[in-house]
């Protein structure tokens, strides 16, 4: 089995060296940051012969019950072909993301998360009454965002000093007549929303202002650390804390306002709703960008994640979609997905699938 391996290997790395140079990477090819962004072939220096194997006869092959791996001989490049492709968009429908998962951190970096207030058993928040989220973050270089509504999931994660670059959230849930449920909570229904997109005191202090309030009741507060293009943190083992925080607390009083950057409010509703927008107009449709902004900026500036450049519209599982992302198939030259705009790329080879 593993001469099979290393003879797929060879055949691999035999067929990306006989490409011409032209098609090939540039000197840094294989880089995150600085490889040949044009080329459609899969350079040799970056096929991970750890996806050769299914786990079963490797080490930690003895666990009970432990389910055989996917495998691939070319890092699964094509592993969206024919579906439809995440594009940028946050598509309520499901979708394939073929973007790698990017850098990781050392152990000695990874990202951790407290939320200091509200703290777990205080004293009950008065309703309807603006209060701060607070979150003491480690390991993360806070402050960097993108366009949520047109480049969610749509580049790797990345790292500055070993250290991940992105941003956090805050997301609030109802959790009915008791702070200790016992059934899982919806994540379609939210309270309260708020990506934090500034860096904070510059060492890792982070709050989201709960402008108005929360109606009365019992909540559960959790963050949500991501990377620049809003995926979770990817750390380098398995066997951590993790990288995110949650606690409950109590809202008193008699007030039942719902918050705007609830899933219902004004500003979870406009975000929603620019959301899809861009899953309407496609992936790579500027002229769709202003029109779209001006409507909704103004409610998502108030209440929503990232305003202004698009909000991280967590919102959208709401919105009735048809997937109409226009498919962008590099790896093999693939078709757009129904409704979609074929890209204007072409793939030079036929690899192995």
């Amino acid at each position: 089995m593993y001469l099979r391996q290393i003879a797929s290997a060879a055949t691999v790395i035999g067929i990306v060296s006989a490409i011409p140079s032209s098609q090939k990477g540039g000197s840094h090819a294989g880089t995150a940051t600085s490889g040949n962004d044009a080329s459609l072939t899969l350079a040799s220096n970056a096929i991970q012969s750890g996806s050769f194997a299914d786990g079963s006869e490797e080490i930690g092959a003895a666990e009970v019950g432990q389910a055989k791996s996917a495998t691939s001989q070319n890092n699964f490049i094509n592993f969206c072909s024919g579906a439809t492709l995440t594009n940028g968009l946050q598509i309520t429908t499901g979708s394939c993301n073929g973007i790698p998962m990017g850098n990781l951190p050392a152990k000695t970096a990874m990202v951790s998360s407290t939320i200091i207030n509200p703290p777990t058993g205080g004293k009950g928040i008065p309703s309807d009454t603006t209060f701060n989220i607070t979150v003491q973050i480690s390991n993360l270089v806070a402050g960097s965002f993108t366009n949520a509504d047109s480049t969610y999931f749509s580049a790797p994660q990345d790292l500055s000093g070993g250290k991940v670059v992105g941003h956090t959230h805050v997301t609030v849930q109802d959790l009915g007549k008791s702070l200790n449920p016992t059934t899982a909570l919806d994540p379609t229904q939210f309270a309260f929303f708020k990506g934090i997109n500034d860096a904070g005191n510059g060492q890792g202090l982070l709050s989201a202002v709960v402008t108005g309030g929360l109606p009365a009741g019992n909540y559960r507060v959790c963050t949500m650390a991501s990377s620049s293009n809003h995926q979770p943190v990817i750390m380098p083992v398995a066997q951590r804390g993790t990288a995110d925080d949650c606690t409950k607390f109590v809202v008193t009083g008699s007030g039942t306002t719902a918050n705007a950057a609830s899933n219902d409010g004004s500003g979870g509703q406009a975000a929603a709703a620019l959301a899809a927008s861009a899953v309407a107009a496609g992936p790579d449709n500027p002229g769709a960008a202003s029109a779209a902004t001006s409507t909704s900026s103004s409610e998502i500036a108030s209440h929503t994640d990232d305003a202004g450049a698009g909000g991280d519209g967590d919102g959208v599982q709401d919105q009735d979609q048809d997937g109409r992302n226009g498919g962008a198939g590099f790896g093999q030259g693939g078709r757009g997905n129904r409704g979609g705009k074929r890209r204007r790329y072409r793939s030079r080879l036929d690899f192995i699938v």
